[in-house]
């Protein structure tokens, strides 16, 4: 028998059987992945699974890259990439509700004005005009549009939220319904003749995105089409309301609750009957917060030294800026970053805030949203209302050496705050009006329907501070062609809306864990060049010493010379300057000794990387198949000769 051809025929064989395996696999293993990455990248979290295993209606995602434009932007083109292989992931896991479109618009076509007027964001990237684009339009069966106008590495750990929100809020189209319980005017300060005043900023903002309904103080339950609650600064909320608000919560509402134990933005006026007696600008819920496990610090606020906003003061000594320590300006290092409701924030700021404290004994699980710093600590409330003296303050604070915790996210099963369902009401006569005399004070009734303990883990903010919330201390108004235009300097605003879109997602998209960076920084080389760049410093310290020394020498040496010298320098002069040139230069030398065995070590350590990656795996594949080879010739010779 012919071996060539046996040969020739088992190639074409094999040949034929991997393009038939590549085939079949390709059309029938899609859906298989393996995620090899470290921080597994490409593995969607369960949440996220969740929520496209209960799509009922298709979703169209169309991804704009312009892959040839950015090709010379390395970081946008990994991260392209991640986000294309990303959003394959979706549409594989989704069992074909999401219909993937990956899009790279040529310039002057018709998928760049497609692009544009979705409103994905131009980057220009070249002198003649060219526009790329690197973002994501989602559409739905009743044709709603969500964008995300540009996909910012620097948010990579927001990446997963941001696509699984997407995609929740197209499944979801309709618009959620926020109650807002409110002892403040937010929504505008009526005039003397009864019409309403310029509302807050943030109620123009919320009403952007939500459904915003205001509800009375007094209410005894909560509507159920009601998927949100915000209660800002409750002040003697009757305790009926505040079982509605009770039960609200363990039935699984969401909640958002700004209590105060100073509000400076509370207007309310003296009682004219008691002119002497000012009025309490305080405000708490302290049977709700416990049954939570929190409670709110009475008569205190927080100060912080590094975080307090500078004013300007007229003192004895005339005007001047100081610190005033109730006032604060709290930056990335106060907000937590693995929160989707303050990792993407940059600054907060809080006027006379609470302290909130976990108890003793707590089943939930408290999470600080906004803390100060370790220079902090707490002042009297009532003093901050009273002196409004920020010298006075500072000389007399202490720090406590720790944070104080400012917001926080309360979760866990939790039990009624009336147990029983035994609620007080205030007493009424058959008239209709409160009873007096014998018969004034409240009654106690036990309500139907009663929820003794939440049936899920319940979800609720709670923050120490309303007057962040005001205008003056997030939003600035601008002039704009005659029309006054709000310009936020803080993220107070995208903190409220942050938190009452991630409180009113379903509890998958709230429990969507920061995905890793597919950045892996070399550690190695980034230690490298730290060693290097410190002894450089080090030599320059050294350099700055010297030079200062032989500039004090040669002034010592310039007082003792002869008068008759005039300006001409003495020889002991010359020699030590010359002597300060030649350690000068042999410094500089070394300088550059450094900075070359820094290229050198950098160099060296990439060399042995690519030896390794891409040297060491064929090597490895080789000596695998000339192992394979020896042992299968030494079983035929085995045969053979058996």
């Amino acid at each position: 028998m012919n071996t060539r051809l046996l040969s020739g025929g088992g190639l074409l064989l094999a040949l034929v059987a991997f393009l038939a395996v590549n085939i079949i696999g390709n059309q029938t293993l899609t859906s298989m992945r393996l995620d090899v990455t470290e921080n597994k990248l490409f593995t969607l979290s369960q949440g996220t699974r969740n929520i496209l295993d209960s799509l009922r209606e298709p979703i169209n995602l169309r991804y704009y890259f312009s892959t040839k434009l950015l090709a010379g932007y390395p970081d946008l083109q990994t991260y392209g990439v991640r986000v294309r292989d990303l959003l394959e992931e979706y549409a594989g896991r989704s069992g074909g509700k999401i219909e993937l479109t990956v899009i790279d618009p040529e310039p002057f076509s018709e998928a760049e004005d497609q692009a544009v007027a979705f409103g994905i964001r131009q980057l220009p990237v070249s002198e003649v005009g060219d526009m790329a684009y690197f973002g994501l339009v989602g559409t739905n069966s009743v044709d709603q549009e969500i964008a995300i106008p540009f996909f910012d590495p620097s948010q990579e750990q927001a990446l997963e939220y941001d696509l699984t929100k997407l995609v929740y809020n197209l499944a979801h189209p309709k618009k959620r319904v926020v109650g807002v319980i409110s002892g403040l005017p937010i929504f505008g300060n009526p005039d003397p003749y009864g019409r309403p005043g310029q509302p807050w900023t943030v109620v123009p903002v919320l009403r952007e995105a939500f459904d915003l309904r205001e509800l009375r103080a007094d209410l005894v339950s909560i509507d159920k089409d009601i998927d949100t609650l915000l209660v800002i600064h409750p002040q003697n909320l009757p305790e009926e309301t505040q079982y509605a608000i009770d039960q609200f919560v363990l039935k699984g509402g969401k909640a958002m609750v700004f209590v105060d134990p100073s509000a400076e933005n509370d207007s309310t006026a003296p009682d004219p009957a008691n002119p002497t007696i000012l009025p309490e600008h305080k405000s708490d819920l302290p049977k709700l917060l416990e049954a939570w496990g929190l409670k709110l610090i009475e008569g205190k606020v927080a100060a912080d030294t590094d975080a307090a906003i500078r004013v300007s003061y007229t003192g004895n000594r005339g005007p001047q800026e100081i610190e005033y320590l109730p006032w604060l300006h709290l930056e990335e290092k106060n907000l937590n970053r693995e929160d989707f409701t303050t990792s993407q924030l940059k600054l907060i700021n809080v006027g006379s805030s609470g302290v909130l404290q976990r108890l003793e004994g707590a089943t939930t699980t408290i999470t600080p949203l906004i803390e100060t710093g370790s220079n902090s600590g707490l002042l009297d409330a009532e003093a901050v209302m009273i002196v409004r003296d920020p010298r006075g303050l500072l000389e007399s604070f202490k720090s406590d050496g720790k944070p104080q915790m400012l917001a926080a996210r309360v979760t866990g099963k939790v039990k009624s705050a009336f147990p029983g369902g035994k609620v007080e009401k205030a007493a009424f006569n058959p008239a209709g009006q409160p009873a007096d005399g014998e018969n004034a004070g409240k009654e106690t009734i036990t309500k139907s329907n009663h929820v003794e303990e939440s049936a899920q883990p319940i979800n609720v903010i709670v923050v120490a501070d309303t007057d962040m919330l005001a205008d003056s201390f997030w939003i600035r108004m601008q002039q704009s062609m005659g029309v006054r235009v709000p310009t936020p300097f803080a993220d107070n605003g995208n903190f409220l809306i942050n938190a009452i879109d991630n409180l009113g997602g379903n509890s998958d998209l709230i429990s969507l864990r920061s995905r890793g960076s597919s950045s892996r920084p070399f550690t190695v080389v980034e230690q490298i060049q730290r060693d290097a760049e410190a002894q450089y410093r080090s030599k320059e310290r050294a350099l700055q010493d010297k030079l200062q020394e032989t500039e004090k020498k040669i002034a010592e040496l310039q007082q003792q010379k002869d008068q008759g010298a005039g300006t001409l320098m003495s020889p002991q002069q010359k020699a030590e300057v010359e002597k300060f040139k030649m350690e000068m230069l042999n410094t500089r030398k070394q300088l550059r000794d450094v900075q070359h065995d820094l290229r050198k070590n950098i160099e060296g350590l990439g060399t042995r990387l690519r030896i390794v990656n891409i040297g060491l795996v064929p090597v490895l594949l080789g000596a695998f198949a000339i192992v394979f080879a020896l042992m299968r010739r030494s079983r035929r010779a085995t045969r053979a000769s058996g």
